[in-house]
């Protein structure tokens, strides 16, 4: 993690003075709330709303004991900072004295955190290699994976929750100690361009890529645009490198001649070099499957849910194995991912006897598909809520006609909640699902005041939406409670 000294080192370019403190500026965020004593804040401008700029909230994250400020000095107003604060101006000479808490003045306090961030990466030992990871679905679940096996056998870092866009990769891997020798990080992106700066930030030598699907398309438009984007990661790795691709998706699997690194494939087809089969989906007790890679095989038992959980183990393992990794190494690893609470699906139990899965972090057609093939495989009776999908551009009504024709068939009963509801219950229609088995809800409470007249002992309720329909407070509402006992 980075020292308040070497935070001057790396924006600067200059040595800190010799009496500054030596503590660790730890975490570095961007919403003046999270900031803890002795963080880092970086206020950035918003995108059209003033009332989302950062730099409103310098004083709200100083107050709460920022140790360390990044601002545009075009933005900030000085007279807002408060006494008691350096300013130094990254444009200017070295200080003579460095004190906390410190405001550093950029041109751009994205170029600012980034140029930080590769300059701490670049002070890692000369033995750390970085995974990287990219995809549009599963990108945090394949992390915590790759780290959960990795750990296993090396000193092992891996990038905080879902950082992993142009500012929050670089702010989460000022975290990353120096010591280690495997880190593993996500790459999102959502624009052209993006994963290549954080390539050039963090400089791995494993590339990840999962699958290539309609997230983002409002942003990019078209399937292409979000394939070369993903692609950059492979582009971006050196000939020493290691692309690894999920070839059972198409896109992903055109990527191979695009990397002067070495490719190695993983997926279901034995042509791949690592593949599995034997494949048994025991619904919340876990997968079992076999691993083979040429004449080598090995059958696991895991604690992951749903046969999408497939490809992610089966990147893990072959990243595993490319580290010269044994296979029971590697299962020990994906076994061990049950004591972190880092996977997305939560299962928790519901009123009235319900079990609710828990997927409303975030929602794309193809993880609404996968949680979906989940239901499918449980047993008692099946009721799926799901809400809007967002940043779905042009794809967005097939996008919402796909997962709603999948629950119409797999669904016993159907809760459509957001602006998109009405639309997806007449696609559950079309799939054969009775009219009084769906229910078109306005919102989370409205969803909520609905199920509590139907659930009912044994029944397992799927919810999953993006992140901005709030059905994370449904989830809440509907679990059982001490006072509920």
């Amino acid at each position: 993690m980075i020292s308040f000294a070497d935070c001057y080192r790396g924006l600067t370019g200059h040595d800190a003075p010799a009496a500054t403190a030596d503590f660790r500026v730890t975490p570095w965020v961007m919403n003046s709330r999270e900031v803890v004593a002795q963080g880092g804040f970086v206020a950035r401008p918003g995108a059209s709303d003033s009332s989302v700029d950062g730099h409103r909230y310098i004083g709200d994250a100083l107050q709460r004991g920022a140790a360390a400020v990044i601002a545009e000095r075009d933005r900030t107003d000085l007279a807002m900072v408060g006494d008691g604060v350096q300013i130094v101006d990254l444009n200017a000479g070295p200080v003579a004295a460095l004190k906390a808490p410190t405001l550093f003045l950029a041109d751009d306090s994205l170029a600012a955190i980034q140029r930080l961030a590769a300059w701490w990466r670049q002070r890692a030992n000369p033995g750390l290699q970085i995974v990287a990871i990219t995809g549009s679905v599963g990108k945090t679940t394949t992390k915590e994976l790759i780290a959960a096996v990795l750990s296993q056998r090396f000193r092992t870092w891996k990038s905080r929750g879902n950082y992993n866009s142009d500012i929050g990769m670089p702010m989460s891997l000022l975290d990353m100690p120096l010591e280690i020798e495997r880190a593993v990080v996500e790459m999102g992106m959502t624009r052209r361009g993006e994963i290549a700066e954080l390539v050039r930030i963090a400089h791995p030598q494993i590339g990840v890529v999962t699958n290539v699907g309609p997230a983002h398309m409002m942003q990019l438009g078209s399937f292409e645009a979000i394939t070369a984007a993903k692609q950059e990661l492979v582009e971006g790795l050196p000939a020493s490198g290691l692309a690894i691709l999920n070839a059972d998706d198409w896109r992903v699997r055109s990527m191979a001649d695009k990397s002067a690194a070495t490719v190695v494939t993983y997926g279901s087809d034995p042509s791949n070099d690592v593949w599995a089969d034997e494949v048994t989906t025991r619904g919340l007790d876990g997968i079992s499957l076999r691993f083979h890679r040429g004449k080598d095989s090995a059958y696991a038992h895991l604690p992951l849910l749903g046969q999408h959980s497939v490809h992610g183990s089966l990147a893990a393992a072959t990243v595993g194995l490319t580290q010269g990794m044994s296979w029971g190494e590697i299962i020990a690893g994906l076994k061990s991912i049950a004591e972190h609470e880092v996977l997305r699906i939560m299962v928790v139990e519901g009123l009235h006897g319900s079990t609710l899965i828990d997927d409303t972090y975030n929602a794309s057609p193809d993880s609404v598909m996968a949680a979906l093939n989940l239901l499918a495989d449980l047993d008692g009776r099946k009721i799926a809520v799901l809400g809007d999908m967002k940043e779905l551009g042009p794809y967005s009504h097939e996008g919402h006609a796909l997962v709603s024709r999948r629950a119409g068939t797999v669904a016993d009963r159907f809760v459509a909640v957001g602006e998109m509801a009405p639309r997806m219950i007449q696609d559950a229609h079309r799939a054969g699902m009775a009219p009084t088995a769906t229910y078109a809800a306005q919102d989370a409470a409205d969803a909520e005041a609905w199920l509590r007249g139907q659930l009912q002992q044994g029944d397992i309720v799927l919810v999953k939406a993006s992140r901005a329909v709030g059905l994370d407070q449904l989830v809440t509402a509907l679990t059982v409670t001490p006072e509920d006992i």
